[in-house]
């Protein structure tokens, strides 16, 4: 299976949008969920940028691209939807939403978060979620989901700035 794309490296951009939108109406199809036309294109508007976007710029956005007004409890619904499938991650800090790259596996979400360019990527390790898990047990707490967000510099951002 060739790699995925990585937000912090150059990549055809267009077939990663095409991609994750052709991976999730497989997923939804087998697993008997709907995409539909507007959960289809709040994914492609969290899809077209690796920065996280937030309900209501993915609102502005979709009022650019319709005739029509968009509600927020509309756009609320098709974000709860995307994130029931696994097809998007929530950062809190942020309170945005990404591209989940790996929907067909349920994971817990980490994130390496650009503070210069706002770019986010999504750090594959089951190793965290062990150390989180383990370390959580020595007090008698029971880990239910977790999400850690990492602020820094990317590689582009890094080689700009000198650091």
């Amino acid at each position: 299976m060739p790699q995925k794309p990585v937000a912090f490296h150059r990549h055809n951009h267009s077939h990663c949008v095409s991609s994750a939108l052709a991976e999730a109406q497989e997923l939804c199809t087998e697993r008997g969920a709907r995409l539909t036309p507007l959960r289809r294109q709040v994914l492609e508007l969290v899809w077209r940028s690796h920065r996280p976007l937030g309900a209501y710029a993915l609102m502005d956005l979709l009022a650019e691209e319709s005739t029509r007004r968009v509600a927020p409890p509309t756009v609320y619904r098709a974000l709860d939807f995307l994130l029931e499938q696994g097809l998007i991650h929530r950062i809190n800090g942020l309170n945005a939403f990404v591209g989940c790259p790996t929907p067909n596996e349920r994971h817990q979400s980490h994130f390496l978060l650009c503070r210069s360019c706002g770019v986010a990527k999504e750090m594959e390790s089951n190793d965290l979620s062990t150390v989180i898990r383990k370390t959580a047990e020595v007090d008698g707490f029971l880990v239910e989901s977790d999400s850690l967000e990492v602020n820094g510099l990317c590689p582009s951002c890094r080689s700009s700035d000198g650091a």
